[in-house]
This record gives C-alpha cells, sequence and structure tokens, in this order.
C-alpha cells in the first residue's frame, strides 16, 4: 500500500495479514500493489464500508476503481480448497424462503424467484455477493459465518443483493 501520492509514490507500507486502520501505517493510502493472494480494500476503517476485491496486479488510483476516498483497511482471502456451500435467505434472521447454493449464481431472481436475499449463512467456501444481477455493482465479501442482516457488516438498510459469485482465483 503507498502512502498519499497516486501511482505508488511516497510511503509504503507491507502487509500479508487483515490490517484494520491502515491509517496506523500511512496518513493517506491511494495506491495498492498486489504481489500474490486476493485481498479485500475497504473505503473505512475496520472493515467497512464499500468494498473491493483485489486479486495480483497493480492499483495506481483507488478513484479508478469507484472508491470515493483512498483505502483503509484490507483483509487477506485465504484460498479455499473443498465444496462451496452457503444457504440463502428471503428475510432478515434467516427467515422466509431458503435456498442452498453450491456455484455461481448469476440472478436470484432468474433462479430462484427471488428478487433479493437479506440475509445468509456460509457453510463452506469464500464468497462474493453483488448488489445487481451478472455480478455487477457494489460487492461484498463473505466468508464462512452466520449473517443474520447485512447492517451488521456496515451495509446500509437499502441495499439489495441480487447474485453471488464464488472466490475460486488461484490465491
Amino acid at each position: 500500500f503507498d502512502n498519499t501520492d497516486r501511482n505508488f509514490q511516497g510511503r509504503s507500507y507491507e502487509t500479508s495479514s487483515d490490517c484494520a486502520e491502515l491509517t496506523s501505517f500511512l496518513s493517506r493510502c491511494n495506491s495498492c500493489r498486489v504481489e500474490s493472494g486476493c485481498f479485500m480494500v475497504y473505503d473505512r476503517s475496520n472493515y467497512m464500508g464499500n468494498q473491493y476485491f483485489l486479486r495480483r496486479g497493480e492499483y495506481s488510483d483507488y478513484q479508478h476503481m469507484g472508491m470515493s476516498d483512498c483505502f483503509r483497511s484490507c483483509r487477506t482471502i485465504p484460498m479455499h480448497r473443498g465444496q462451496f456451500r452457503t444457504r440463502i435467505y428471503q428475510k432478515d434472521n434467516f427467515g422466509g424462503q431458503m435456498y442452498e447454493i453450491m456455484d455461481d449464481c448469476d440472478s436470484f431472481m432468474d433462479r430462484y424467484r427471488m428478487p433479493d436475499i437479506q440475509s445468509c449463512n456460509v457453510m463452506d467456501g469464500h464468497w462474493l455477493m453483488y448488489e445487481q444481477p451478472n455480478y455487477r455493482g457494489k460487492m461484498v465479501y463473505l466468508r464462512p459465518g452466520e449473517y443474520r442482516n447485512f447492517r451488521d457488516i456496515g451495509m446500509s438498510s437499502t441495499m439489495r443483493f441480487r447474485s453471488m459469485r464464488r472466490i475460486m482465483e488461484s490465491c
């Protein structure tokens, strides 16, 4: 992660683990180079706010990614080997219709006749959930665990999720 200027100028900070507050090391973080693995970066501290998936490569300017501010926190995504399994629910607190997903779903509406989902239980694997069908719009990283409502992970109450995919990158 690089400080102050875009295009990898200024001070830098190297990490291979989660960092809840990048400003502890850099006053601002405007560019990033991923040398190995996969990361989620966030525009707020403590893994909150808008999220972006990064794989090996150079990200010279946070604004080109659609971020409103600099990188404030980051989380490593471990490589998962084995099956992927998530239960999605129509309502908060695991209410309403439930479906079990084991592969990518480009539209909850087309596949399950659900316009969006309000809670989920990730049992196996790491996933990205998207605001729009066909893996577009804002995204959120989900690792194994229960998500009774998405406000608990910093998403607004108006945020709706309409597609999701497995993170299968060779991180």
